[in-house]
């Protein structure tokens, strides 16, 4: 028997002003379908996704939803109630369902469990953009939607949360589309992939499987058109020399002809004009130098008011080599790259450069540009209409184009850029700088898959040494020689690649333990081990006994108050303390919940190690 068919869309056309985003576009969601939806920036993804969504309304064409199917959607920068607690935040979604908050405390303590967070009175002010990217996620999920859309939902992500949505979505049974450039996350949690993009016939490709196999499914499907293009191009060529020798159209046969050439000319034309705009020109000028040790690091120590970024670190960076940066948010791989391009200093131990050595960094938060500058001033900085590359002058225009810039862009302000065009432009800048060492923090963000894929080559033949900081595991992997990654306690460890880190997470995650905590177990602490657990479930578990015990007395003493013969003919204070019993109850149930997830997560580890 089919999937159901959940939701679909014929013929849809959007436009902003006289720019066509899309048009004739069909699509269909069914059943369990796990899509990814890629294209380039400027596409149209996450206007297709609003549309999808009922937020938005196409120019064109129809959307058709199944009845009662409920739609979740989570878009690129959540928004919250600054003034709420995570709780609150989650109360305040049912309240706007229309639900009782009072009745639904399975289903808050359902999100909490389900986003990993340990206090919910937590204010939500005080959440990193990583962590507001959870409970935006988790509030989704609350409400137990049949399609879920996720609108670049690893931006904000470190590796464990971006390891964390990916355990959620391929656990999650439902129907769910989701916009993300992360190469590694589309192949872990994808069965269906659509890429957005003007060069295929209808505006879009389908291709079931991973992203892998939609890689292999794409090349075949362009070969194709490729050759498709050129045998009509042949025909187009004899057809044209067949006009050209002026045939009159007196016979049925000469004129249907003369038709037939002018609708495969105008094929051509359309299939030349949907030939994709390009990828990026990047390419990092190389030094040349071959000194073994252009950066030495011994004894490197450093902390950031309490917390320690490092201890005791040697390494030599030299040519050839090339380390990526792991760590969770606020581990200090930043502080780490400032220390070894000499722009903060080590509080202990020495970072020693090599005599003149030329590093070129790629900040995370693009400070050097100018935001009031037009890109013109952007791109040469000194003035003129060439840059000097390669030590040879290539016209302004030129260069721009060569990182996707119009030439109409030339005099917009930065600030007018997308997050995509700034990171273009910053690397166009460095590319002008030849460099010794390549630091880069996250020159990832905001780029889209074709600028990712030639980014990643770009770095592959730089010939000098390169430390990079990127969530992007696929081009991590790719990229880097090897992996140090940092634990946000001080130390550091080395690994092969990503796969043997992931290894010893899992490891450290299976043989990590903590004191069974029950209430009515009178052995001393230590005695029995909670296997299966990551380092904050741990935390959780240790004080979540506790937590239960304050809670159960928080009811106790909720329901004396509601008793209380001198308020029995107060209706309102009866409603107040009631409304305050109800609250204290559900807590004790979301507890419990917890709890009793936890500890299933450690029997199944246990279950596994034997």
């Amino acid at each position: 028997m089919p999937p159901i068919l959940l939701l679909s869309c014929e013929s849809l056309g959007k436009s902003y002003g006289v720019k066509p985003l899309f048009s004739d576009l069909s699509l269909g969601l069914s059943e369990g379908d796990h899509v990814g939806l890629i294209g380039p920036n400027g596409s149209g993804k996450s206007t297709l996704l609003k549309i999808l969504a009922g937020l938005d309304e196409p120019d064109k064409g129809t959307r058709s939803v199944r009845r009662q199917i409920r739609i979740g959607y989570v878009s690129q920068e959540p928004s919250f109630d600054q003034g709420h607690s995570v709780e609150e935040a989650l109360v305040q979604v049912l309240l706007n369902e229309g639900l009782d908050p009072h009745e639904q405390g399975a289903r808050i303590a359902k999100a909490l469990s389900l986003g990993e967070f340990v206090r919910a009175d937590q204010a939500v002010s005080t959440l990193s953009g990583g962590w507001k990217k959870r409970l935006a996620i988790a509030r989704s999920l609350m409400l137990d939607p049949d399609i879920l859309l996720l609108d670049e939902p690893t931006n904000h992500l470190d590796v464990e949360g971006i390891l964390w949505l990916e355990s959620l979505l391929k656990a999650e049974p439902h129907a769910f589309i989701v916009i993300s450039h992360d190469r590694r996350f589309l192949e872990s949690i994808t069965t269906r992939i659509w890429e957005l993009n003007r060069q295929y016939p209808h505006g879009l490709f389908e291709a079931k499987g991973r992203y892998s196999e939609f890689l292999e499914q794409r090349d075949a499907a362009m070969q194709a058109q490729a050759d498709y293009q050129s045998s009509l191009a042949n025909r187009v060529r004899r057809e044209v020399e067949w006009l050209r020798r002026g045939p009159k159209a007196r016979t049925t046969k000469a004129k249907a002809r003369i038709d037939a050439a002018g609708r495969i000319i105008d094929e051509l034309n359309d299939l030349e004009s949907r030939q994709t705009k390009g990828s990026a020109g990047i390419d990092f000028t190389a030094s040349g130098r071959r000194s073994k040790k252009l950066i030495e690091v011994i004894g490197l120590g450093k902390s950031m008011g309490a917390q320690p970024i490092v201890r005791d670190l040697d390494f030599q960076l030299g040519p050839g080599e090339r380390i990526g940066l792991l760590g969770p948010n606020g581990s200090g791989k930043s502080t780490l790259l400032k220390l070894l391009a000499g722009i903060v200093p080590p509080d202990a131990g020495t970072v020693t450069h090599a005599d003149r050595l030329r590093i070129v960094t790629f900040e995370q938060h693009r400070e050097s540009l100018d935001q009031q500058a037009s890109l013109r001033r952007a791109l040469a900085p000194a003035g003129g209409d060439a840059v000097v590359y390669q030590d040879r002058s290539v016209h302004l225009v030129s260069w721009a184009k060569r990182f996707l810039f119009k030439p109409e862009q030339l005099d917009l302000p930065v600030s007018r850029l997308s997050g995509g065009e700034q990171a273009r432009l910053l690397i166009a800048r460095l590319m002008l700088q030849p460099a010794d060492v390549l630091i880069l923090d996250e020159p990832t963000n905001d780029l889209d898959i074709p600028t990712l894929d030639v980014l990643e080559e770009s770095l592959l033949e730089f010939a000098g040494p390169l430390v990079l900081v990127t969530h992007d595991r696929w081009l991590l992997d790719r990229v880097s020689t090897k992996l140090l990654a940092l634990d946000g306690t001080g130390r550091a460890e080395w690994f092969a690649d990503f796969a043997q880190w992931e290894a010893a997470q899992e490891r450290k995650a299976v043989e990590g333990n903590r004191p069974l905590i029950a209430k009515e177990s009178a052995s001393p602490a230590g005695s029995s081990k909670r296997k299966g657990l990551s380092y904050k479930e741990q935390r959780e578990w240790d004080q979540i006994e506790a937590k239960i015990l304050e809670a159960e007395e928080t009811v106790a003493a909720y329901q004396i108050a509601v008793n209380d013969p001198t308020i029995v003919s107060s209706a309102e204070l009866l409603q107040e303390r009631y409304a305050a019993l109800h609250a204290a109850q559900a807590d004790v149930e979301r507890l419990y919940a917890r709890w009793a997830e936890l500890d299933q997560k450690r029997a199944q580890a246990t279950s596994r190690a034997q």
